[in-house]
């Protein structure tokens, strides 16, 4: 039954463990605590909650094929799970139909977590798109796979080879982004984002709703969004949503591109300060502001925008959103301090 407003989490089975994130795909959600233990819930069709089984869970449950592991990242897609482990490895469960698990091995999905043995290196931080997922290793690499992405690459880049990282089925690593250390990676439906040590943005994929900050419709490769556009400050985190992007720089600004149509960018159509001169202009214009990031005033300071959550309890609330397998990530991602 769908849930219209938010409601206390009072039977959490968390052992009095303190929340420390929880993130949502496409019909699943998932908790870690301070502990490292993952909980989960949701739609689970494919496997995706990594339980050993294909049945429906409508309460958070222990995924205790990791009570062995110390998580400290789940990223959910459409119907899979990436898991990140403090000792740097990462493990999938859930749907593989378009080798989004990075386990080539494996022809259909895995009902419990597999580790992804490619991953050599050391993992710092992972993500996941519908259909693809990303990993960001401790020296800066940055691998991709998972086709989700390849059949628009294809069609937008006719008669172009396009990088392996589009189609791969294991972890591959992204051409263009050789000489930069990443410290952070985010996807959503069909784009990809990474962070460098250098407060600097990359992004490719599709950018149909302009949240590539490009005029092209796809970027086959990683091109960096420059600095005037965040004030020529060093951004300092960035957060997902289906079609549109949040960023924060270093010293606490808020910047919102992309998709606007649902009100995603907390902001007005046009900055303030652009109002008047809006008025002088076509409207085809003015839809293009939207595609550059801007700054949210009353956002501004916050010390990460996730914070802004960090004093309630677990709440839950709202109907399955098909459209938003991360269920925009800037907000459904925060971090909860709150103890069960």
């Amino acid at each position: 039954e769908d849930v219209l407003l938010p409601q206390s989490l009072e039977n959490f089975p968390c052992n009095q463990q303190r929340i420390k994130s929880i993130t949502g795909g496409g019909g699943h959600s998932a908790a870690i605590t301070d502990a490292g233990e993952l909980f989960v819930c949701g739609q689970n069709k494919e496997g995706q909650l990594g339980l050993n089984h294909t049945e429906d869970v409508l309460c958070f449950t222990s995924c205790t094929a990791l009570s062995s592991l110390h998580v400290i990242q789940v990223a959910c897609g459409w119907d899979f799970t990436v898991i990140l482990t403090e000792n740097g490895e990462v493990l999938s469960c859930g749907s593989n139909s378009f080798g989004q698990l990075g386990l080539p091995q494996t022809s259909g999905g895995c009902l419990s977590p597999q580790k992804i043995e490619s991953l050599r290196e050391k993992t710092v931080n992972v993500a996941a798109g519908i259909r693809h997922a990303l990993a960001a290793t401790e020296s800066g690499l940055v691998f991709q796979w998972g086709t989700g992405m390849a059949s628009r690459a294809k069609r937008m880049n006719q008669g172009r080879t396009i990088p392996l990282f589009l189609t791969a089925k294991e972890p591959c690593r992204v051409s263009g982004l050789e000489k930069l250390k990443v410290k952070r990676v985010t996807a959503s439906s069909y784009h990809s984002v990474s962070l460098t040590d250098k407060g600097e943005l990359y992004v490719w994929g599709s950018n149909k709703h302009g949240q590539l900050v490009s005029k092209e419709i796809f970027l086959a490769e990683p091109v960096k969004i420059e600095a005037n556009f965040f004030s020529d400050e060093k951004i300092g985190a960035v957060w997902s949503g289906w079609t549109h992007l949040v960023a924060q720089t270093e010293s606490g600004k808020v910047f919102t591109w992309g998709r606007a149509d649902y009100g995603q960018l907390g902001r007005s159509s046009v900055h303030d300060g652009q109002r008047q001169e809006v008025c002088r202009i076509s409207e085809e214009h003015s839809e293009q502001l939207l595609n550059v990031p801007v700054p949210v005033p009353c956002l501004t300071g916050a010390s990460q925008v996730r914070d802004i959550v960090s004093y309630f309890k677990v709440l839950q609330c709202g109907a399955y959103l098909p459209a938003i397998p991360a269920l925009e990530h800037h907000h459904a991602s925060a971090s909860s301090s709150a103890s069960c």
